[in-house]
């Protein structure tokens, strides 16, 4: 069965007819060709495909398309504006915040609510922050270092 749904992503309204059984990560590649987001484990248990929906970090691969009818959804295409990088990519980039870049995505949006809900953290309250998403390549020494950088930026999302 399908349904036609309705997002505005990237502040951009979108509507297509999407099968009942689409995952919201598939219809933003797949329908939208917005590759940004990643998959990286199909569990849940990475983050890679980490999105905000209405303003929360959600795993896109744990919501079907059709529960995002009427959502606002922010990708990682979505942060940068007049193309400038939204403060927190510019600490990712300035702080070496990435290896291989595949959690990278995931990792910025979910940094992007944690500090839209603490612009100010602490280490261990970013390491709590970031906890629901796995770089199998750095360590999180740089990215913590990015965090900090962009909170320290003062510089609103």
């Amino acid at each position: 069965m399908s349904h036609m749904i309705t997002v505005r992503v990237n502040g951009v309204e979108q509507t297509a007819h999407v099968e009942d059984r689409l995952l919201l990560v598939n219809f933003l590649r797949d329908v939208l060709d917005l590759t940004g987001t990643h998959v990286g484990c199909d569990t849940s248990s990475c983050g890679a495909c980490t999105v905000l929906v209405n303003g929360d970090a959600v795993k896109s691969c744990t919501m079907f398309a059709v529960q995002a009818d009427g959502a606002e959804i922010t990708t990682i295409e979505g942060l940068a504006k007049n193309g400038e990088y939204h403060p927190v990519q510019q600490a990712f980039w300035d702080k070496h915040g990435l290896q291989c870049g595949f959690c990278t995505p995931g990792m910025i949006i979910s940094a992007v609510q944690l500090l839209r809900r603490n612009p100010k953290p602490t280490e261990a309250e970013i390491r709590a922050g970031i906890r629901g998403n796995l770089c199998r390549c750095t360590g999180y020494h740089n990215i913590v270092k990015a965090v900090q950088a962009a909170a320290a930026s003062g510089r609103k999302s």
